[in-house]
């Protein structure tokens, strides 16, 4: 197996595999009389593919929207982990320990607040600056990292030269691991649309993200360009080991690649486990697999899954 060395992490986290890196706690959104998130409540696992999947109005991209703070939720908490670096520069993977554990809470921060905290995203329509190179909208991924002043950084000259060299160097690495060489420098509305999907998945690497949301990456690509990807998705989270938070309609990529899946409905959570769990979830083959009404065989498995939700109410009384 060929291993690729990076010069700079890519991943901006510290904590241990395992530990919950993002926790979604009771999360309530609403528009007016229109609840669009009901009580959501889930946790994502450093070092995982978290998937969130669902039928189109589920409010998937509702969550995301308040995970990274563009919406703010009337109810409940999402809170993000992170932890300082080793004390003395010491490998994480040496002892599986790192420096002070933080925990933030998301729900009122501002996108820029929550973006420095080291949550990135892309979106579902391409949200890319057209007339600029690829080089470029990369280099946007690192304005955050970015200490020097606008009139040093126009100069570009002396620390503030040195400052953009440096980060060329880590925006490289996203080139080389997403294979945009043959176009980096061309401007990004040129470009065929995967290959602009796969630019603003680069723009977010370029972050160094704690977590990265992903809000349907392969929206509109034909099976060839799903494959591609995925491939890099899976790049990103095996090469880079960047946890990864994923909104996608193909059940057969999602099944693929997530470590975990989480299941909304009409903005209700009805699933939450391993892909092999929620295959299996009668509720989810009604709602999200457009199972009949009068299938008998689904009637019959979500009549028992609802005895047994009484059941277990019945026991707790």
């Amino acid at each position: 197996m060929v291993v690729r060395a990076y010069q700079h992490s890519l991943r901006g986290s510290h904590l241990p595999a395992g530990q919950p890196v993002l926790e979604v706690d009771a999360v309530s959104l609403r528009f007016g009389g229109v609840k669009a998130l009901t009580d959501i409540s889930f946790t994502v696992t450093e070092g995982h593919v978290h998937a969130v999947i669902g039928p189109n109005g589920a409010g998937k991209s509702s969550l995301l929207n308040c995970i990274s703070g563009l919406y703010h939720p009337q109810e409940g908490e999402i809170r993000l982990h992170t932890a300082d670096a080793p004390a003395g520069g010491a490998p994480e993977s040496e002892n599986g320990t790192t420096g002070e554990v933080r925990t933030h809470t998301l729900t009122s921060l501002a996108p820029y607040k929550i973006a420095r905290l080291g949550v990135a995203r892309s979106f579902q329509n391409i949200e890319l600056f057209a007339h600029m190179t690829v080089l470029e909208n990369l280099m946007l991924g690192r304005h955050i990292h970015m200490k020097k002043s606008v009139l040093a950084s126009m100069l570009w000259f002396g620390p503030a030269r040195n400052q953009e060299i440096e980060h060329r160097h880590l925006v490289e690495e996203v080139i080389d691991l997403l294979q945009l060489q043959a176009v980096r420098n061309k401007p990004v509305g040129s470009l065929a649309y995967g290959i602009q999907k796969r630019v603003e998945l680069g723009r977010a690497l370029c972050l160094q993200p704690a977590l990265l949301l992903l809000d349907e990456p392969m929206a509109g690509m034909n099976a060839e360009e799903k494959e591609d990807m995925a491939r890099y998705i899976l790049d990103v989270h095996e090469l880079a080991h960047v946890s990864v938070v994923l909104i996608e309609h193909d059940m057969n990529v999602v099944m693929d690649i997530s470590d975990r899946v989480s299941v909304l409905d009409f903005g209700k959570l009805i699933a939450d486990g391993t892909p092999d769990e929620v295959k299996a979830d009668p509720a989810v083959i009604e709602a999200y697999l457009g199972a009949e009404d009068d299938d008998p065989a689904v009637r019959e498995a979500v009549a028992l899954q609802e005895q047994a939700s009484e059941a277990e109410e019945n026991d707790r009384g």
